[in-house]
């Protein structure tokens, strides 16, 4: 199998409590620490006002990105996605909403997606060559005067002209007082337009649960991958029953769970001895491999 590691900074969404601790700030006293982000602008409470970064903290920003690529080129990671999405640090320099700078990072459509280019193209300069490096964005903001899909496509096609190999496209995360209309695949559209327009390789996100759908999503052309969050947490083995579902004509389950299977269970009815538990028939017949043998 392969693994990958997303790189991000939170921004002005730093220093509070995770979600199901309702993203109450941490106070300084108990190990928080200041926010900051393009401008002094609050995403509204809970959330502190952050600090506007200057131009050198940026520089060390971008050398502390660069770091954890090598560190994550040396560990051995086959994919990196650069966080760039749902109200994220790079995700409030996009967005007009967020980035009231009047400097080089900052008032037109070019300077705000400065500093992610920028680091991106840092990051990609000390990647291997052989391994995927992408970003994951937030197509629009569902918010008047956020990013819209115009924008998006703009910086997907700057990215890919980087040595970008994957957009992420997901959306809002940047307002927290506007309304998502979130329905199965509700973002799936966004995923075709960049693909379409951007000309490049597109992973599609959100309410994505169901095996059909997510097939249907890639046969379609919609997206070129599709990925998923909480249907994995949810399910673990969601890709072994997605597979079967589809009817993968090997699908690597190991063996010490092929008797929970719905055909394993089957095949348990009738009579057996200890020995009997011992038998390829005890393990799936045999079909999808024997039991692993003891290290012991």
């Amino acid at each position: 199998a392969s693994f990958g590691i997303q790189l991000g900074h939170a921004g002005r969404k730093a220093s509070i409590q995770p979600p199901w601790q309702d993203r109450t700030p941490i106070p300084l006293a108990e190990g928080g620490w200041e926010s900051v982000a393009p401008s002094a602008i609050s995403m509204g409470l809970p959330y502190p006002r952050p600090r506007a970064l200057a131009v050198k903290d940026l520089d060390g920003l971008r050398n502390r990105f660069l770091e954890a690529t090598l560190r994550a080129a040396r560990i051995g990671y086959d994919l990196i996605e650069v966080h760039a999405a749902h109200g994220y640090l790079f995700h409030q320099f996009l967005s007009p909403l967020s980035n009231h700078r009047d400097d080089d990072y900052g008032g037109n459509a070019i300077n705000r997606r400065r500093f992610l280019l920028e680091v991106f193209t840092a990051m990609r300069d000390v990647w291997p060559e052989d391994r995927p490096m992408g970003v994951r964005l937030s197509a629009v903001d569902w918010a008047e005067g956020g990013l819209e899909m115009d924008d998006t496509v703009g910086i997907a096609r700057d990215l890919k002209d980087r040595g970008c190999d994957f957009i992420v496209v997901s959306s809002g995360g940047l307002v927290l007082d506007k309304a998502i209309p979130i329905a199965p695949g509700y973002q799936v559209p966004f995923a075709e337009i960049v693909r379409r327009e951007a000309e490049v390789s597109t992973m599609a996100v959100g309410m994505i649960t169901e095996p059909s759908q997510a097939e249907a999503i890639v046969a379609e052309g919609q997206a070129d991958l599709v990925a998923l969050a909480r249907g994995m947490l949810y399910e673990p083995r969601w890709a072994w029953h997605a597979a079967h579902a589809l009817g993968a004509a090997d699908v690597s389950f190991p063996p010490q769970y092929n008797p929970a299977r719905l055909e394993g269970r089957a095949a348990y009815a009738g009579n057996w001895t200890p020995k009997d538990l011992n038998t390829d028939r005890a393990w799936g017949g045999g079909q999808m491999g024997t039991p692993a043998k003891s290290k012991r």
